[in-house]
């Protein structure tokens, strides 16, 4: 670090008797300064784009915009670790006049921040930088996607059984299991998008609280900087809800990958043994030979854990301060909740990718299974025009019969279905052996579903139509919206060549 020199005066000399103690400076200014490090691409970017603003607008002559627009080009194309940060200097904003005044004197440095708060600057620099990785995320998102997509039509007829309460309920399809995801992260997709468009908008020029007496062109920084729109009341330039707001969204995330962790976690068990993680995605024991341990799906359920607290944690510090003051600047929380889902679906992608699926034991679980059983009472009901309740009586106790004798499914008889008709409803229903067996066959089930989001072949197939044309639309929203950052990005080299060159 730099020290300060001898002819410049620090901002709090002016107002304050006394340095920042020591005390402060290790667990305010420092953490502060790290954080603002890490923003170093979109402080310079809002420093030119102001800059192009103020000189267009004739607030600042030509000559002096060139000199400060000609240093902040150097400086973008510096690494944070080539800048001489002096944390003595305080905020990032500091930093770079403090640069600039070596490089071209204070008379003309100090003229950059005409029309200019650190509150609107710092709020115009966080909202770029979560942009940017808002971004980052629905393209994890939409890579997730395509991994569940492909295994679900890879696994599109694969039958399995289907659980409530931890039960068999009916059969079920593995691909039309993992599409119920695609789904739900269309949603969550759909969440973070909308909390993007709020994001996304521009609070350069509110300056502190109440705007400024400078001419200023909101419209242009608003332009120069790939904003989609203004925050229009000056009041709310410092505001974070939009970070609450966001957090909110990705806790969405962050629970759907939690289900989706916790069912393959619990299959991959000896008990149910119908998935296996990759090795790649395991960990072993350091005392049970035996064991190979999904590490990666316990990885993802405990980040998921933490999530759950995202959004309260936010309401609470908001709340704390009312509209007044440092907790409506920033949310520091947002940072560490976008690392978290972004890596958590970068692993989960591998995961599924290399996923292995055990159709054989799907199948074995279904071979003495009674999950067909609302598939011979909705036969019965329909030929026999008896009420569904009553047809209900009779599988209920034809199951429980069954079991007692040790009967499986593929080998009961029309004879005790008849048994448990009369125990039940007083009357037989007589259906053959081979009619019985038929309605209580797992294949059988899953071809003669045909409503609208089952999981009959063809249902299966439309889902896996829908959720390839959701990608598809997630997809180029994604790059819609790059390409208008980037072309923001092009249009302010221009202004400022146009200055400058």
């Amino acid at each position: 670090m730099s020290n300060v020199h001898a002819n410049e005066a620090l901002l709090t000399d002016a107002r304050l008797s006394a340095p920042p103690a020591e005390r402060m400076v290790k667990y305010h200014d420092i953490p502060a300064l790290e954080t603002e490090k890490r923003q170093f691409n979109e402080f310079v970017e809002v420093d030119l784009a102001h800059t192009v603003m103020l000189v267009e607008q004739k607030i600042l002559s030509e000559s002096v915009g060139q000199a400060i627009l000609a240093e902040l080009r150097r400086i973008r194309e510096m690494s944070p670790s080539d800048f001489p940060f002096d944390v003595k200097k305080g905020s990032f904003l500091l930093q770079v006049e403090s640069y600039l005044f070596s490089k071209i004197g204070e008379d003309s440095a100090g003229q950059m921040h005409t029309g200019r708060s650190r509150i609107d600057q710092g709020a115009t620099v966080r909202r770029l930088y979560d942009r940017k990785r808002i971004l980052s995320v629905l393209d994890r998102i939409n890579e997730f996607q395509v991994a569940l997509i492909q295994k679900a039509a890879q696994y599109s007829s694969t039958i399995m059984p289907g659980y409530t309460h931890m039960q068999h309920a009916q059969p079920w399809v593995f691909g039309h299991y993992l599409l119920s995801f695609t789904s739900r992260l269309h949603d969550s997709f759909s969440r973070l998008m909308q909390a993007y468009s709020r994001v996304n908008r521009n609070p350069l020029g509110a300056v502190g609280l109440a705007g400024t007496s400078w001419p200023l062109d909101r419209a242009r920084t608003t332009h120069l900087l790939g904003f989609d729109s203004l925050v229009e009341n000056s009041k709310l330039g410092r505001e974070a809800w939009y970070a609450a707001e966001t957090i909110g969204a990705l806790s969405f995330v962050m629970a759907d990958l939690n289900d989706l962790a916790t069912d393959l976690h619990i299959w991959s068990s000896v008990e149910f043994g119908t998935v296996e993680s990759h090795d790649g995605y395991c960990g072993t024991s350091s005392i049970f030979p035996q064991k190979k341990n999904p590490s990666g799906l316990e990885t993802i359920k405990k980040a998921a854990g933490g999530s759950v607290t995202w959004l309260s944690t936010a309401l609470a510090t908001f709340r704390s301060e009312g509209t007044g003051d440092q907790a409506m600047r920033d949310l520091p929380l947002i940072h560490d909740a976008l690392a978290t889902t972004e890596g958590m679906l970068d692993l989960f992608t591998g995961i599924i990718e290399t996923l292995i699926v055990h159709e054989d034991r799907m199948a074995a679980l279904l071979s003495g299974s009674w999950c067909t059983a609302s598939n011979l009472a909705d036969v019965i009901v329909r030929d026999q025009g008896i009420s569904f309740r009553q047809v209900h009586h009779v599988v209920a106790r034809l199951v429980r019969n069954s079991l007692l004798a040790g009967v499986s499914p593929g080998m009961v008889t029309g004879a005790a279905l008849d048994q448990a008709a009369m125990e039940t409803i007083g009357s037989a229903l007589h259906y053959s052996d081979a009619q019985v067996r038929d309605s209580l066959n797992p294949r059988r089930f899953v071809e003669t579903r045909i409503s609208a989001g089952g999981v009959g072949p063809g249902e299966i197939k439309r889902l896996l139509s829908i959720a390839r044309k959701e990608l598809q639309q997630d997809c180029e929203w994604v790059a819609q919206h790059r390409q208008k950052v980037a072309q923001s990005r092009t249009d302010l080299d221009a202004a400022i060549s146009k200055i400058v060159d």
